[in-house]
């Protein structure tokens, strides 16, 4: 006997088996009474619900029956277990080649380290206050255009957002943005607070010829600033990163200082030439900071993403033997319902 028809319940076995058996009554009448034809299918009909109601069978689809929502079928998780697997090895490969870019990127960043500190200490001891009244402000996010390295970029922009936010007269205030990532939160707010926007970054390793173009066309915007601050990440293990700044200030506010009478033979020539310089060497000490930063925060993103992805394997293999024994057995009580019913 044929058991074909549509199927319910998302079982292949018909419940219009029932009439193919009532017109064939002449035939089984020989065999057996219709009380204990009855049971047989009450009982196959029992057997059924408890193979669709079980929590490990999830909807198997059979005879163009859709699943019920959520269910997964053997196909589906198949195809999922194999979509896991290829993001598995390429995480795993984005965390080679971040390991083998971060360890360059540390060794060039201890070569660029005296040029920030030389500059830093400069203005340590000329010891510059920026001014409280008509002050215009200049904020340079360090950030660069690629992604998939946790919150590196976005701590930078929201740092630069939450202090303009904060400011009462933000009016007189300007943003730098190098790389797509800090322009891609701050546009929102604050797009026309922006001077320019550095693209490309992040691609290469940074060089001191890139600083000095960011800081050539920061010299040369039309926006005299008074002081300002470049916001950065500032690396310290493998794991950890500070957010940290770094001022700047205008020729007009070193001039005014008392302190500069440390240094012998300054003139405004002098001092200009060297604000330019130390701006050039403040921006490529950030960038190699911010550089390191990011390779290292990428290598540890991708490192986790691959533990995860090995979890979701192992899940999704159990969910699939689970799925495939669940068919195995309903295929099983198919076969000893149809035997029963046939003898």
């Amino acid at each position: 006997m044929h058991f074909a028809g549509t199927a319910t319940c998302g079982i292949g076995f018909s419940f219009n088996a029932v009439e193919i058996i009532c017109q064939e009554k002449s035939t089984f009448s020989n065999f057996f009474h219709t009380n204990l034809l009855r049971k047989i299918i009450r009982f196959v009909s029992k057997m059924m619900q408890r193979v669709v109601n079980s929590p490990i069978l999830g909807a198997i689809v059979t005879n163009g029956v859709q699943p019920h929502r959520g269910m997964a079928t053997l196909k589906v998780i198949q195809m999922r277990l194999k979509s896991v697997k290829n993001i598995q090895k390429i995480t795993q490969s984005m965390k080679m080649v971040s390991a083998a870019k971060y360890a360059r990127a540390e060794r060039e960043l201890k070569q660029a380290r005296p040029y920030g500190e030389g500059a830093k200490g400069f203005y340590e001891v000329a010891d510059i206050q920026p001014e409280k009244e008509d002050k215009k402000e200049l904020y340079i996010a360090m950030t660069s255009d690629r992604g998939l390295c946790g919150a590196v970029h976005t701590g930078i922009a929201r740092q630069i957002r939450n202090e303009l936010n904060a400011m009462p007269d933000s009016e007189n205030a300007r943003i730098i943005c190098v790389g797509d990532k800090s322009r891609a939160v701050l546009q929102r707010n604050f797009s026309k607070k922006f001077i320019f926007v550095a693209n490309e970054v992040g691609r290469i390793p940074p060089t001191f010829l890139d600083a000095s173009k960011i800081a050539i066309q920061v010299l040369n915007s039309g926006f005299d600033y008074t002081h300002g601050k470049i916001v950065y990440n500032k690396f310290r293990t493998v794991v950890s990163y500070n957010l940290s700044e770094l001022p700047i200030f205008s020729l007009k506010l070193v001039e005014s200082s008392d302190k500069l009478v440390a240094y012998d033979s300054l003139d405004a020539d002098i001092i200009r030439d060297y604000l330019e310089f130390s701006l050039a060497s403040l921006l490529f000490y950030a960038m190699k900071e911010g550089a390191c930063s990011e390779q290292s925060s990428r290598m540890s993103a991708m490192d986790n993403a691959t533990k995860n992805a090995g979890e979701m394997i192992d899940k999704l293999a159990l969910t699939f033997n689970r799925t495939r024994q669940a068919v195995i057995t309903r295929e099983l009580i198919e076969i000893i319902s149809g035997a029963a019913a046939l003898n």
